[in-house]
């Protein structure tokens, strides 16, 4: 029977084959308390095992990956979510390794995906307070799987910010000027987003202004 590591990168080319952009591991004991966790004084609960951190590209010429719908959520997420279920399966059937998909919401038990992003490597935060991943910038998306398996722990990234030397096209693109002091700002972001699914449009068309106007993975 192989070992954890030896079926954590198997698990890392399946994720591939399924239909992921881009994919890593944390240990699930990294998330309790993250940045984001401490910052929204919000540690979390899961110290055991591994999360698999999948990643879905949502390149800006198919917009219809992002949009969202009550009750359903994103195109793109849903996509992730099958990728995510189908892992799990695997998984479950080929090494016997418990394991099951991470909802997306932190209020249904989700965790802080860009973080577990970031400590799994797959890319460094960057000032527009998105997951810059090589080769495709901020345009990712995110969902987790967790397994019941040891992860080897991994130095976090490091090496020169992701953001040095830009000349804050995020910040000059945002239209809620959600960068007023050079941080940036959840309330005033989400404050666009509440204003969005105010309309009472079936399917809402979220702002990207920042993360389109990011030069990273063009």
């Amino acid at each position: 029977m192989p070992d954890d590591p030896e079926i954590i990168r198997a698990a890392i080319r399946k994720a591939h084959e399924l239909g992921a952009d881009v994919a890593g591991t944390v240990p699930a004991k990294r998330l309790v308390d993250c940045p984001s966790a401490i910052a929204e004084k919000r540690p979390g609960s899961q110290d055991r095992g591994t999360y698999i951190v999948l990643g879905l590209s949502h390149d800006p010429e198919h917009p219809e990956l992002d949009l969202w719908e009550a009750g359903r959520g994103t195109p793109g997420d849903r996509i992730l979510a099958r990728i995510g279920k189908d892992l799990v399966r695997w998984l479950q059937e080929d090494y016997g390794v418990r394991a099951r998909l991470i909802p997306y919401r932190l209020e249904d038990g989700g965790i802080y995906l860009k973080d577990a992003a970031s400590l799994a490597g797959i890319g460094r935060m960057g000032r527009n307070n998105l997951v810059l991943v090589p080769g495709y910038g901020p345009r990712v998306r995110f969902r987790a799987v967790w397994a019941d398996m040891d992860c080897p722990e991994e130095p976090s990234p490091e090496g020169e910010a992701p953001c040095a030397g830009c000349e804050e096209y995020c910040i000059r693109a945002c239209p809620m000027d959600a960068f007023p002091t050079g941080k940036f700002s959840r309330e005033r972001c989400l404050a666009r987003m509440d204003a969005d699914k105010a309309t009472g449009r079936e399917r809402i068309d979220h702002c990207r202004a920042c993360e389109l106007a990011c030069p990273a993975g063009g």
